[in-house]
């Protein structure tokens, strides 16, 4: 089976969900809220009332606010996306209620450091399947369809009021340290995104353009495109190379172009990311 498939199937997007979901738990019950920290979203929020009310545990709190989130998500969402995404939350909501070790840290910096990297890692994994964990994960595909919100200004605004709101609950210290434990996991998701997909684009100016095409095409099994160029200073026209290669093979691309032509002229830049055969296959929710 072709790995693009596999990324499609059922039994690997549920195990992508219910490992991601544990690690998020590991690090909201083992780190976060032993030290009087929230998250961002509404896995923060449900801790937030859980401190101000003292009643149920986050998880069934987590689980009652995501009610009505699938009831409008069943409207607006796809069906496959919902189904992933209530099973995610279910898996969360488990987890945060059954995990009842600590992981002794007793520096609030480094409470947050380690916060944010395993929820943020949890997240990670994630994203990177066809569904979410419930939340605002639904929310922000439902007003980005609708309305044209982007999702990380939705995100932005929902995690401004939530800790603007807890600053009548949390101690000021512990706001600022959730803060920055949410800017660390939102970075920490950014790099688990971009992990596996991280591509270079690569334009290459030569006069021996076809044999460094050929060798790219041959050695790497790489595409290449030409597109026409012309010397502004000398009026020449010229063959630019254009090529995307994952990040091991830029070396290789450098020696190629320089072993052929040591008079080349070679740009590499980052690409968020690619799309297309020989690459990422476009996820559709």
């Amino acid at each position: 089976m072709k790995l693009q498939n596999i990324t499609y199937s059922i039994p690997w997007n549920l195990f992508l969900i219910t490992i991601g979901s544990i690690i998020i738990g590991i690090g909201l019950k083992a780190i976060v809220i032993p030290h009087g920290m929230i998250t961002g979203g509404f896995s923060g929020f449900g801790i937030l009332i859980f401190y101000y009310t003292d009643l149920f545990t986050p998880g069934i709190w987590y689980l009652l606010l995501n009610i009505p989130v699938f009831i409008f998500g069943w409207l607006f969402v796809s069906r496959r996306f919902l189904l992933y995404s209530l099973y995610g939350t279910i898996i969360l909501t488990l987890a945060i209620d059954l995990i009842q070790f600590e992981i002794p840290i007793e520096d609030f910096m480094l409470a947050a450091l380690s916060g944010g990297a395993v929820v943020g890692t949890g997240a990670g994994i994630i994203f990177r399947s066809l569904g979410s964990a419930g939340g605002n994960d639904i929310i922000s595909i439902i007003l980005n369809q609708k309305f044209a919100v982007r999702i990380g200004t939705y995100n932005f605004v929902f995690n401004f009021l939530l800790f603007l709101f807890s600053f009548g609950t949390l101690e000021t210290d512990l706001i600022l340290y959730s803060m920055a434990m949410s800017y660390i996991t939102s970075q920490v998701i950014e790099y688990c995104m971009t992990l596996f997909n991280q591509r270079k684009m690569i334009l290459i100016i030569s006069q021996k353009h076809r044999l460094i095409a050929d060798e790219i095409i041959g050695k790497l099994k790489r595409g290449v495109t030409f597109i026409q160029g012309q010397g502004a200073y000398t009026g020449d026209d010229r063959q630019i190379i254009f090529t995307v290669v994952n990040t091991f093979q830029i070396k290789r691309i450098e020696e190629i172009a320089f072993t052929i032509d040591p008079d080349a002229f070679l740009i590499t830049e980052n690409t968020f990311n690619v799309l297309g055969k020989g690459f990422s296959k476009r996820k559709v929710y």
